[in-house]
């Protein structure tokens, strides 16, 4: 779980802003990109169905890495 330290900017006493630490900033940049990453891969897998696949290791195997 990621803690937030962030600071609320009121104006016309609603909350207009958050605010946070640039490094948690990054953070949370970084997991909003792994979820954006992890639907993505989702929507492929469903697109690709029951096609077959071949394994990793056997790619490698025949390119020879």
């Amino acid at each position: 779980m990621l803690t937030l330290h962030s600071e609320i900017l009121v104006k016309n006493g609603k909350k207009q802003f958050a605010m946070l630490p640039y490094e948690e900033f990054l953070a949370v940049q970084e997991r909003l990109a792994d979820a954006a990453d992890l639907l993505e891969l989702r929507r492929a897998r469903r697109a690709e169905g029951k096609k077959p696949s071949i394994p990793l290791a056997q790619v490698k195997r025949e390119l020879g890495l």
